[in-house]
């Protein structure tokens, strides 16, 4: 099907109009929505009335944001001392930290905490130890003893010819 005047104008009525490449074909019929962009850069039609709507809305709704995490080990600030008298300034202790297990989450494990895992994987408790583990360790001193256990020494032949006597 050729651009007939009737069909041209139909074009530039519809491209004014705002109507996409993609309707304005459907509409027409019997051409494809790269021969009316075509059509149209050889008309020189580049105003539009309005920008061509997108048939479903660009609205999304706003994903709830999860609950927070407790975050690393905590630190409790000790109550200020006041100093009486003008005496030599003394450092003030450094904060404790809460070093208690199961305060870690997967967001919150650092390099040097003990990734000992506490409770189920499936519920919404579950969580790590968090304590700080030694250099180049994955877990906490007291969760290291659990895991790596000694080697137990083994009697080599005599354990064997124990084990064999009972066969033969």
């Amino acid at each position: 099907m050729g651009w007939t005047d009737e069909r041209v104008a139909d074009l530039k009525k519809l491209w004014l109009d705002g109507l996409s490449a993609s309707q304005i074909a459907k509409q027409l019929g019997g051409v494809t929505r790269n021969a009316v962009i075509g059509k149209v850069h050889r008309l020189g039609l580049s105003g539009r009335a309005a920008p061509s709507q997108p048939s479903r809305p660009a609205f999304r709704a706003a994903r709830p944001r999860p609950a927070q995490a407790p975050s690393a080990p905590r630190r409790i600030d000790p109550a200020p001392r006041v100093v009486a008298t003008a005496a030599p300034s003394v450092p003030a202790p450094r904060p404790a930290v809460l070093d208690l297990p199961g305060t870690a989450t997967v967001l919150t494990l650092g390099a040097h905490m003990c990734k000992w895992p506490i409770g189920d994987p499936s519920s919404d408790e579950f969580s790590f130890c968090g304590r700080r583990s030694d250099e180049g360790q994955p877990y906490c001193v007291e969760h290291s003893r659990v895991a790596y256990q000694p080697a137990q020494k083994k009697n080599g032949g005599k354990e064997l010819a124990r084990s064999l006597r009972r066969y033969i």
